[in-house]
């Protein structure tokens, strides 16, 4: 979509084809661009008005109902914030004493648009002009204008003198490709620049790809990743006076209210904190695993019960301290599985119960699974080659038992662990 067209779209006419457009979406794109070019909407106008129908629908997982007044773009809305992720970040800027906050690079203004709702006043500065008109139109729609204001201009020449802490997520995929860049050095704005700002202002926060090396982590900045219902979202590097560990694992379980309208719970650090109840449901729920990232866990043996870390602690390079916390120990030193005699209640890991421990043998395997009737398998895997779906198709499953597969190291040797999840513990919401 260019200026000419989101211009269009603002007009009563263009909000009526908008309107039209979202009937029709969501089925064959050839059938709804025939139904809006039947009632005489010019072609250029029909088909930005699908692509918008469209991009809301598949927005509303990360922003809720506010996504049906949002106006986006394809590379903007798969890098934009998730709400509830982005409120939390909000409320924890606010609860820091941030009054004015400029947004490096804000997008779509999803970060922008959750610390305008937590008080804080928001400049946003955006290099392409398309971009920076969504989000100031994001702004009008939301009710924000007066705290999040937008200008069409270079992220680095920002006087950010003016204000009280910076945000960055710089640009992660390539211009006019979409396709992701994987090299900090390649980001917009340039990785130096963005590791500087905590030099210039005390309170920064920058929003990085969920694989970040280690390496890259500047010294002193506290290093968070975030998972939402199991799904590793997003880390951040939070410096200045905000940094108050090495490194974080958050993990959100949104409630059934909370998927649409989050609720903050800033949780203490260091230990697991618990969100209340929002108004009108449950609230999201918190909770944070910290450390330094740099412990190792002790290896022992395979014991009867496995849990699986939640990606954010894993990636935070946190499982010693969950580990811990279960009393568990790894039964391979490079294999992210940890083994317990006991099932504990834990919100950072799924737990199951070993029934059966074997080498990795698919015609064993396949016997076994037939002696005991198992026709449905999950297949959980660290530290193995092998693809899952096509293990599915080798095994041949018939039977009306469900089990969990387990595909993994022990002490180096290719392993297969049978399990079942154990009722009441892991993950809860």
């Amino acid at each position: 979509m260019d200026l000419d067209q989101f211009a269009a779209l603002r007009t009563p006419e263009g909000s009526a084809v908008l309107a039209a457009a979202t009937e029709v979406a969501g089925g064959d794109p050839l059938v709804a661009a025939a139904a809006l070019r039947s009632r005489g909407v010019p072609p250029g106008l029909a088909a930005a008005a699908l692509t918008q129908a469209e991009l809301r629908r598949r927005a509303v997982g990360k922003f809720g109902p506010e996504a049906a007044g949002m106006f986006l773009t394809r590379p903007g809305l798969e890098q934009a914030t998730r709400r509830v992720v982005a409120d939390r970040r909000a409320a924890r800027l606010a609860a820091a004493g941030v009054r004015t906050l400029a947004d490096l690079g804000c997008g779509l203004g999803a970060d922008a648009l959750a610390a305008a709702r937590a008080g804080i006043r928001v400049y946003g500065v955006e290099a392409d002009p398309v971009t920076a008109a969504l989000a100031a139109a994001n702004a009008e729609a939301a009710g924000l204008a007066g705290r999040f204001t937008v200008e069409c201009g270079d992220a680095t020449a920002f006087d950010v003198s003016r204000v009280d802490a910076v945000f960055c997520d710089p640009a992660r995929r390539q211009g006019g490709t979409g396709r992701r860049i994987f090299d900090p050095n390649a980001y917009s704005p340039p990785w130096d620049f963005v590791t500087g700002l905590a030099g210039r202002v005390p309170h920064t926060v920058v929003k990085v790809a969920p694989g970040l090396d280690h390496a890259l982590i500047p010294a002193g900045a506290e290093a968070e990743w975030v998972s939402v219902d199991g799904d590793l979202v997003e880390a951040a590097l939070w410096g200045g006076p905000l940094a108050e560990v090495p490194r974080r694992a958050t993990v959100l379980r949104p409630g059934p209210t909370a998927r649409q309208r989050p609720t903050d719970d800033s949780g203490e650090p260091g230990r697991p904190a618990d969100g209340p109840d929002g108004p009108g449901g449950p609230a999201t729920r918190g909770h944070q695993l910290t450390g330094t990232g740099d412990v190792e866990a002790k290896v022992g043996p395979v014991r009867r019960y496995l849990y699986d870390p939640d990606p954010a602690v894993v990636r935070a390079h946190l499982v010693a301290e969950l580990a811990d916390t279960l009393d568990a120990t790894l039964a391979d030193p490079s294999i992210a599985y940890l083994y317990a005699d006991t099932p504990q209640p834990t919100p950072f890991g799924r737990c199951l119960e070993i029934v059966d421990v074997l080498p990795f043998s698919l015609k064993r395997l396949r016997a076994l699974l037939r002696e005991r009737r198992v026709g449905r398998v999950e297949i959980l895997k660290r530290g193995s080659a092998l693809v899952p779906e096509q293990l599915r198709r080798d095994l041949r499953l018939a039977g009306e038992h469900p089990a969990s597969l387990v595909l993994t190291r022990v002490a180096g040797a290719p392993t297969v662990l049978i399990g079942r999840p154990v009722a009441g513990t892991g993950t809860p919401g």
